[in-house]
């Protein structure tokens, strides 16, 4: 994958953004729980609560950044072990299909990508239990950390950017990759926990996760080619 070209970066941010539906599905219960877990004193007033619910997601994102890191460094070592060129292609090839599943995941056309979160339901039953000390939460660092484990909860459209990142056999790369992903899920969650999922709901309208999936869709299909 040519990690410098800014489509590669468009279509992380795209996914972040116009995937809501998905993260209604997915990060409403948590958020809702990590808003009531916070002390009733912060709760109630939104000018106090604002901090914490940066930290909770820019943690989120910043353990997203250190997967794409993790998997964009898997990818430059499988390249040492056969032709790199060869090795890149099948990467690519991979990352391309994916992406055309997501796309049809986005559009609700297919749920195919969603046996992908069942792949990490192990690794999440370990993890959730190390957050429940945390609450409630009354100090930004408790919020920190429980945003960190909150990146490895089971997520298809995480896993979709995560092989995306491996294919670019680049930690950076990868690194930024799942950064961009990131910052696009922020206005959804930050309007899921603030006004009820007024923000998030823009993407419940069908135009707008069929528009996201042919965007993912076409970027898939073009890397194929």
């Amino acid at each position: 994958m040519d990690v410098s070209q800014p489509q590669v970066y468009f279509t992380a941010l795209a996914v972040g953004l116009l995937g809501g539906v998905h993260c209604l599905t997915m990060c409403g219960g948590l958020v809702a729980t990590l808003t009531l877990g916070l002390h009733p004193e912060i709760r109630r007033d939104p000018r106090r609560m604002l901090p914490y619910q940066l930290v909770y997601n820019l943690a989120r994102i910043s353990g997203y950044a250190v997967a794409g890191a993790l998997f964009g460094a898997l990818g430059s070592m499988l390249t040492e072990f056969e032709s790199l060129k060869l090795t890149q292609r099948l990467l690519q090839g991979l990352a391309a299909v994916i992406m055309v599943l997501l796309g049809l995941y986005l559009a609700g056309w297919s749920s195919a990508l969603a046996a992908l979160e069942r792949l990490g339901a192990p690794l999440w039953r370990r993890l959730e239990p190390i957050a429940r000390p945390f609450l409630p939460v009354q100090r930004l660092v408790q919020a920190a950390v429980i945003g960190f484990i909150w990146a490895w909860l089971p997520c298809g459209l995480v896993y979709s950017l995560l092989i995306m990142a491996m294919s670019s056999a680049d930690p950076r790369a990868g690194a930024l990759i799942m950064l961009t992903f990131g910052l696009g899920t922020l206005p959804n969650l930050l309007g899921l926990a603030f006004l009820a999922g007024a923000v998030a709901r823009l993407t419940e309208h069908s135009w707008i996760r069929r528009l996201a999936g042919l965007l993912v869709i076409g970027f898939g299909l073009a890397m194929i080619v």
